[in-house]
């Protein structure tokens, strides 16, 4: 096999068009067989510039004329498909006169790989930034469900680990004849009236640092001392208590529907966790709980009553008179104390 033979073949194999052409009138001195397969193979008077027009033409000129070498890629569309090759000239001095080497290069394979790439990128994206909005909202419905940091403790291990509370305090709210007002009045009604009275209830929770527990029906259940320890717990569930009424007053002096509230407060340990598996619901229960739940029965139409042993920590901020002992099934006989307005303004807790 001759050497010209060798190089055709191995030209060949790799895959990459070549062609000679004189620099002179890009007339063809030599082409192989991938360029004749792509572009048609050149008839004896054809020039390079016949069979590929998108060549630029002055470019092809600076390469005679300077030796710089010229890269461009070019479309073609021999039938259906549209090929893509990358195409580079360069000069070379043979021993008679100057000619142009053609290489020809079928990229279309690599470009639709890119392509197929940026759009598999680009899609991993658009997903990515789905996931993180649909986390984010995992993550506010979680918290509208449990404390902070039983989220992050849940988050971390999947579980959470009931803890016993020595010292928190309780508030618990429910609505004065609200069965009689939501038989008398439309649903969309009293669910609007819950919904804005219960986000108020909730920005006046956060502001004096305690945490939402829950809501059933009409009832409102709030605590401060867990999961975080502190030490004015009952103060500061005695605050929320009285601006509940105080914004219910307000409230019922612009709206057609008066609502009235009894408040009771607790005090003791409580435990607190994650109930269910499937259905998360964070709850507290104890001593504490137990006690707001029945004092909130002995409390009259807008007032708050709380236990006698709160009163110490209360006296030196709160209105409290005494109400005298009461029965209390369950729990036996508690001497109750009403609390009212606060004897300065409150200032509310420090949110870290």
């Amino acid at each position: 096999m001759s050497i010209s033979a060798i190089n055709e073949h191995l030209l060949r194999a790799i895959g990459v068009g070549v062609a000679v052409v004189r620099a002179s009138d890009l007339s063809f001195v030599f082409h192989n067989e991938p360029f004749a397969e792509w572009f048609g193979a050149p008839g004896e008077a054809d020039t390079l510039k016949d069979i590929l027009d998108a060549l630029d033409a002055a470019e092809l000129d600076k390469v005679r004329s300077t030796g710089e070498r010229y890269s461009v890629e070019l479309q073609i569309k021999p039938k259906r498909r549209t090929l893509i090759f990358a195409i580079n000239i360069s000069l070379a001095n043979s021993l008679d006169e100057q000619i142009l080497v053609v290489e020809c290069q079928n990229i279309t394979r690599i470009r639709e790989l890119e392509s197929m790439i940026d759009s598999y990128s680009t899609m991993v994206e658009r997903n990515t930034r789905e996931l993180e909005r649909e986390k984010e909202r995992v993550e506010r419905l979680l918290l509208n469900l449990m404390p902070r940091s039983v989220y992050e403790e849940f988050k971390t291990f999947g579980v959470v680990t009931p803890q016993l509370y020595e010292n928190v305090s309780v508030v618990m709210l429910d609505f004065v004849d609200f069965t009689d007002f939501a038989a008398r009045t439309d649903p969309t009604v009293t669910l609007g009236e819950l919904n804005d009275i219960f986000t108020a209830f909730d920005r006046i929770v956060e502001q004096f640092g305690c945490e939402r527990i829950k809501t059933i029906g009409d009832a409102y259940l709030a605590v401060s001392g867990m999961p975080d320890p502190t030490p004015d717990h009952a103060t500061a569930v005695a605050h929320c208590a009285t601006r509940f009424l105080r914004y219910l007053e307000r409230r019922n002096e612009s709206h057609p529907h008066k609502w009235r509230a009894r408040i009771g407060l607790g005090t003791g340990a409580a435990v607190g966790s994650v109930v269910g598996i499937q259905k998360y619901v964070y709850d507290v229960f104890g001593p504490a709980v137990n006690m707001a739940s029945r004092l909130q029965v002995f409390a009259n139409p807008m007032k708050i009553v709380a236990p006698e042993e709160m009163k110490f920590a209360l006296i030196d901020e709160f209105h409290v008179s005494d109400l005298g002992p009461v029965d209390i099934k369950g729990i036996g006989e508690v001497e109750l104390i009403s609390v009212s307005s606060p004897l300065r303004s409150p200032q509310p807790a420090a949110r870290f």
